[in-house]
């Protein structure tokens, strides 16, 4: 099989991260804060190291504990629209961003209404910092989507950051398509905020994910309940991770992810992205010879191993059907939840085609994609 999908999931993993969840259920199996018993105590040892491996490969120095585990990427960014924006207070948003911002932002207008304003771009990926800066004045918070999931470009972070705190608002960054794709300077480049996802990029498992929030930073809980201490208080606890990690913690899924972080940090995290990269290359030129093919995603040596197509032929439905069903090249046809993104392209109502590459994808997968969709969208085969 030639996987190449893993902007939705790094559905093939190092073997390190299934055994650990093994390990995990069967020695230790306990949650995290719930006991000062053996079981326990090793759970809450597990999780600390899971956030500091995390906070090395994402960029987010000091306290650890500025980490809370949340299920993934959306349910971090909930937690941080939600816990951040008040009544009548302005968001700016991007034509890049994902239906895990552009979905709550919408139930954001009519709950609290919250005023949207929307950052355009262009089919390379760019934005004009001008016009963000604009937008930012006045506004509350910036998300800033840090790589498409659909062209594979990255987002100047560090200048729209500096935009947003000369306006005085404070930033998101949804790094959900970016998280160990190499490592990131997040908090360096001016981040208050960083949803991430482990399922993807860092190679843990599903049910996975955080929110960071920056020191001296309070936002209000998203969810409330139990966290195994200050169990006379009504209010949630004030202290991090505690005040946003109501409920059980996914300790099984954490100690995964420990494991995908400390392979990723033990293989230098830049060599492996510099590999990607170089498959990357190697899968845009062969598809740009493709007859038939229209390539939508930029070169973007600085981005993430995305390669987004269209067929003038065939339907990215059909395409990607077929390529799995009679080549073994498993792909993402549709709108991949970026509509906005896919009107920019003009390809909102098609949708189109996407190979993602990770860490385990060689020459032999991307070569296999490349002659697949030369032989499966090429016009005088189909027109016959």
């Amino acid at each position: 099989m030639h996987y190449l999908d893993y902007a939705a999931t790094s559905a093939v993993r190092p073997p390190e991260v299934a055994e650990s969840v093994a390990r995990f259920l069967r020695e230790v199996g306990a949650t995290p804060g719930r006991g000062s018993h053996t079981w326990s105590l090793e759970a809450g040892r597990i999780a600390l190291r899971c956030r500091r491996a995390l906070c090395r490969l994402l960029g987010l120095p000091g306290d650890p504990g500025r980490i809370a585990f949340m299920s993934n990427a959306t349910h971090a960014l909930n937690t941080a629209l939600w816990g951040v924006l008040r009544r009548g207070e302005a968001v700016v948003v991007s034509v890049y961003d994902h239906n895990s911002v552009l979905r709550p932002v919408h139930r954001l207008i009519g709950e609290r209404e919250v005023q949207v304003r929307t950052l355009g771009g262009a089919p390379d990926g760019s934005v004009d910092l001008e016009e963000a800066a604009r937008l930012v004045d006045g506004a509350r918070l910036l998300v800033i989507n840090a790589a498409s999931n659909v062209l594979g470009t990255r987002m100047p972070i560090r200048a729209l950051a500096a935009r947003a705190h000369e306006a005085g608002a404070l930033v998101l960054v949804d790094a959900a398509q970016s998280a160990g794709h190499g490592l990131a300077t997040f908090a360096a480049d001016g981040a208050d905020l960083v949803a991430f996802t482990g399922h993807k990029g860092l190679l843990g498992p599903q049910g996975t994910g955080g929110l960071w929030v920056r020191e001296a930073l309070e936002i209000e809980p998203l969810l409330v309940g139990g966290t195994g201490g200050n169990s006379l208080e009504r209010d949630m606890p004030a202290a991090m991770p505690d005040h946003l990690e109501a409920g059980t913690v996914n300790a099984p899924g954490i100690a995964g992810l420990l494991a995908a972080c400390e392979f990723l940090l033990a293989r230098d995290p830049a060599t492996v992205h510099r590999e990607e990269m170089r498959l990357k290359e190697r899968l845009w030129q062969g598809l740009s010879a493709a007859p038939g093919v229209t390539v939508l995603s930029p070169r973007a040596p600085e981005g993430v191993p995305v390669v987004t197509v269209w067929s003038d032929c065939v339907d990215p439905a059909t395409l990607a059907q077929r390529l799995d069903g009679e080549w073994r090249v498993m792909t993402r046809a549709g709108l991949h939840c970026a509509p906005e993104v896919h009107r920019l392209l003009g390809t909102a109502e098609t949708g189109a085609l996407r190979f993602s590459l990770g860490w385990a994808s060689t020459d032999a997968d991307v070569d296999a994609a490349v002659e697949a969709v030369d032989w499966l969208a090429r016009p005088a085969r189909v027109a016959v």
